[in-house]
């Protein structure tokens, strides 16, 4: 069985995940209602691809 010969420090364990990062949602304009939404998503008056899909709230 493997032993690992010395223990890791906390600095390098620290050093392994720098590749996360936040990203900023896609953010369309939806000219069909006149309102900003997110990609791929149904806007809040219901439209999908310029046809309403559900009532509006």
């Amino acid at each position: 069985m493997a032993v690992p010969a010395r223990h890791t420090s906390s600095a390098k364990k620290n050093r392994r995940r720098t590749h996360y990062k936040l990203t900023a949602p896609t953010v369309t304009f939806d000219e069909t209602t006149g309102d900003y939404r997110r990609s791929h998503r149904v806007s809040l008056k219901g439209y999908y691809k310029g046809r309403q899909v559900r009532d509006a709230k």
